[in-house]
């Protein structure tokens, strides 16, 4: 996101069909050919923007991630996600006499974390792309830059500046947020190995430390805020690889203008694949690539869900020796769990202290934790229709 394996979440919708959403009329028929007919991510490409901020059909999974850690002028504080996925049925539109059967199928999560009444926000939707049907409209295009389902949507408005726009029952959002280019191209050059299988990796890329500002709804009361926004985007044509229950991704955004990226992927062992890593980004916009050998995250304390009874680490302890960075970071709001269609996990708004180099730090952030609630590997298996 990146918090990387967020396609499995995405990919399972697309085999199951959720009672509420009967506009999309998925089923198994629906289920995406076997992954061979999509490209995959097996080298390091060339980056041609403004082209690559849009979508990349060739490949079966994609999705634009946004958090963000904002407050009002009085410092009350807010944490905000807006999330599209595209996910293909085939690389290139199938031939079929009825529009219902589009080739791109999307999903977005929408949360807002409000984090002085203590109250989570989480939604959920889904859409077939290109279908001329109203309340049902989805898709992405790279120039001009937008991505939308329905009502909810990331658009360039200017230049260098993207707005964002979602509303449900009882909250909305309305942000103009300032790019920080260019882009962090994450992994070898945008190439972000998740496993070493050949071809399981994405193609990658953030912006961070962007400026932002609009305002939030909640219950019919209007909030004017500002603060940072994180941008992740990420696309593949990969798999989990077995054994790997789940990954714990964090996104830092320091006072001192630095950034920090961090994903562990679990293994049922207890012990982290050896494709995990990470980027430290410098307030010069210098990168340092991080292995899973240069940090230890240690947890410091959880919190059990009371709804799906998973135990997810809520305070943390990071040390990287290299960066000579010691930080502990705690949530800031403890229910952020997300129950959606095919999957259960915790995304949440998160503040972070510390030093570096002997000097304080301090900033927020976000972490996503997933297969606490249910294994994803698991997942993948029971939900996969058989040959």
């Amino acid at each position: 996101m990146q918090r990387w394996l967020i396609l499995f979440i995405t990919l399972m919708v697309f085999w199951v069909q959720p009672a509420w959403a009967t506009n999309t009329q998925l089923t198994w028929v629906d289920a995406p050919p076997h992954a061979a007919q999509f490209r995959k991510a097996l080298k390091p490409q060339d980056w041609h923007f403004p082209q690559d901020f849009g979508p990349h059909p060739q490949y079966q999974t994609e999705w634009w991630y946004y958090t963000g850690n904002l407050e009002t002028e009085a410092g009350r504080p807010f944490g905000y996600q807006l999330t599209f996925f595209r996910q293909a049925l085939t690389p290139t539109p199938a031939t079929t006499d009825s529009q219902w059967r589009s080739h791109q199928i999307y999903s977005a999560h929408f949360t807002v974390s409000d984090i002085q009444d203590r109250h989570f926000y989480p939604y959920e939707r889904f859409s077939r792309g290109n279908l001329a049907l109203a309340g049902a409209l989805a898709g992405a295009s790279g120039t001009p830059y937008q991505v939308w389902l329905q009502d909810w949507s990331a658009t360039a408005v200017a230049a260098g500046q993207v707005r964002l726009q979602a509303k449900a029952e009882n909250v909305a959002l309305d942000l103009v947020v300032q790019q920080t280019l260019p882009p962090v191209l994450q992994g070898d050059r945008g190439l972000s190995q998740k496993g070493m299988e050949p071809g399981n990796a994405s193609y990658y890329y953030s912006l961070v430390q962007q400026p932002t500002t609009g305002t939030i709804v909640l219950n019919g009361k209007s909030y004017v805020v500002k603060g940072l926004t994180w941008k992740d985007h990420e696309y593949s044509t990969s798999a989990l690889t077995p054994g790997t229950i789940g990954w714990d991704w964090f996104s830092m955004q320091f006072d001192n203008g630095s950034a920090l990226m961090l994903y562990l992927l679990r293994r049922e062992d207890g012990t982290l694949a050896s494709t995990s890593a990470g980027t430290f980004m410098a307030p010069d916009g210098s990168t340092q690539p991080l292995g899973f050998q240069d940090w230890t995250v240690t947890t410091l304390d959880t919190w059990k869900s009371p709804r799906s009874q998973a135990v997810y680490p809520a305070q943390w302890q990071i040390e990287i020796p290299k960066l000579d960075l010691s930080l502990q970071g705690k949530s800031l709001l403890a229910n952020q769990e997300l129950n959606t269609a095919t999957a259960t996990y915790w995304e949440g708004a998160v503040a972070f202290h510390g030093n570096m180099a002997h000097q304080p730090l301090q900033g927020k952030g976000y972490v996503e934790l997933t297969g606490y609630a249910t294994r994803l590997d698991n997942l993948l298996s029971e939900r996969t229709p058989k040959g």
